[in-house]
Order: structure tokens, then sequence, then C-alpha cells
């Protein structure tokens, strides 16, 4: 496995400008955020309690996730009412073009202040790189398993969000060999290899100028090898930054 490329957080801003993509230790990602690594921490239980996606058109039942949206600005961190996430076909090729209704971030995890703490945090991040009065954020929640031998935590590919920006934390990793990220310039043959391995650990994306994709997962030893686990999994937490509204309010949508 090739390690993270970290970022000393005194380059951030730098980093971010002149290549379009950043990795912060899980500390510092903590302390961009004005929280505790401990209080992030916290959170991680509740990725046990998320409902299998039933939109995924390879057929595959190794993904589960919620979502839900805010809007942040200069007066904090706003829940927007729950909405279908949605992205255009030039964006997601796979499940693009579609309304797809996902549950929502639990009650008690989106109370907490360290979840709160991430959406404001990184949205003050994001007005330092651009200016906008406003940021529209999607929060997604995903665990991605080995159940079924592999799981594919980017099934559609190398890929674009049609965001501004794009926050990955890698929350936990359980029993499994596989999850390299690749991120690579859209412009341009410049690219980067790694694979996080430290809960919290953060990837920060300028969805403009980098696409990015993450290699499948399989489990850590072969089903029937003594004391291997039962299923092994991956644990994201994908934050997006949108200025001007959320994708799919500018469009026509069927249904």
């Amino acid at each position: 496995m090739f390690p993270p490329p970290y970022t000393p957080p005194a380059a951030l801003l730098s980093q971010l400008r002149g290549h379009g993509y950043a990795v912060l230790e899980p500390e510092a990602a903590a302390a961009l955020c004005g929280t505790r690594l401990a209080d992030l921490e916290a959170l991680a239980p509740s990725w046990d309690d998320l409902p299998p996606d039933t939109y995924l058109r390879d057929g595959g039942r190794y993904r589960r996730r919620r979502h839900s949206c805010y809007v942040a600005g200069p007066g904090g961190v706003e829940a927007a009412p729950h909405r279908a996430h949605w992205q255009s076909l030039d964006y997601n090729a796979l499940h693009g073009g579609m309304q797809r209704w996902f549950e929502p971030v639990r009650a008690p995890v989106a109370a907490a202040p360290a979840w709160e703490a991430l959406i404001a945090g990184l949205a003050g991040l994001c007005s330092r790189l651009r200016d906008a009065p406003r940021w529209y954020v999607e929060a997604h929640q995903f665990r991605i398993d080995t159940a079924g031998g592999i799981g594919r935590p980017t099934p559609e590919g190398a890929h674009r969000d049609g965001v501004d920006f794009v926050a990955v934390f890698l929350v936990a990793r359980v029993g499994v060999k596989g999850g390299e990220t690749r991120v690579f310039a859209a412009g341009g043959p410049d690219g980067q290899r790694f694979t996080l391995t430290r809960p919290w650990s953060l990837l920060l994306l300028d969805d403009a100028r980098v696409i990015h994709e993450s290699t499948p997962i399989q489990p850590e030893r072969p089903p029937g090898t003594p004391d291997a686990p039962a299923q092994g999994h991956r644990d994201t937490l994908v934050l997006t930054f949108r200025a001007g509204g959320f994708q799919g309010d500018d469009a026509t949508i069927p249904g």
C-alpha cells in the first residue's frame, strides 16, 4: 500500500490551490473543523445502522448509506428539508439522471456538536478558496462491505461529483484489502495513488480540477481461512459543497 501524501496544515491552502487536492491526518482534520478527534470517533458507531442502498445498477448489495442536506453560511449550519440525491449523467453515467431517496442521517448524529463542526469548518475552508455567500452541502454516510466477496466504493469508476468541493473522511476500515484512493488531474496526466488507513483522515478535492475513485475491496483473508472475519467493511463520510444550490435545483428531473 502506498502511504497517503499528508499535507502539513500550514500548506493546506497552497496545496489545494496548486494541485486541486490535499490529504490531512486525523488530528489536523479535527483541528481544521474546530473539534476534537475523540468527538469525531464517537460518531463512528452510527455507521452500524445504515440501510441498504437499493439503487445500485450493477446488481450489487455491498453498499449501505444515509444522506442528509444542509445549508452553511455566515449564520451557521441549517438542515435542509429532506430531499433526493440527484446527479446528472454527465457526472455519474451509472446512477445519474434519477432521484435517489435515502434514509436521512439519524437525529442524534445530526445533533452532535462534532457533526455541525465538520460542516461549518469545511464550509469555512471552501469560502477561503472560492467566494460564495453560502454552501449547499450533502452529507453521505457510506458502508461498503465484502459480504458478497467484493465491494465497490465507486462503482461508477473515476469521476467528478458535479459540485465545487468534496471532502472524504475515512471512518473505519475493518478486515479488508484494497480500497486504494486514486486522484487524477482532470486536464492532464498527473495522478496520485494511496491508501487511507487511519480513521478520520481526510481527502479534500477541488471537483472541477481533479477526478477520483477508490478501488474495490475484498476480505483480508479468503473465506474458510482460520480466524477469517465473516465479512469486512470500509466506512466513509463524504461531504460535498456546492455554491448556488443543490444539484438538481436547476435541472428538469423526471418524476
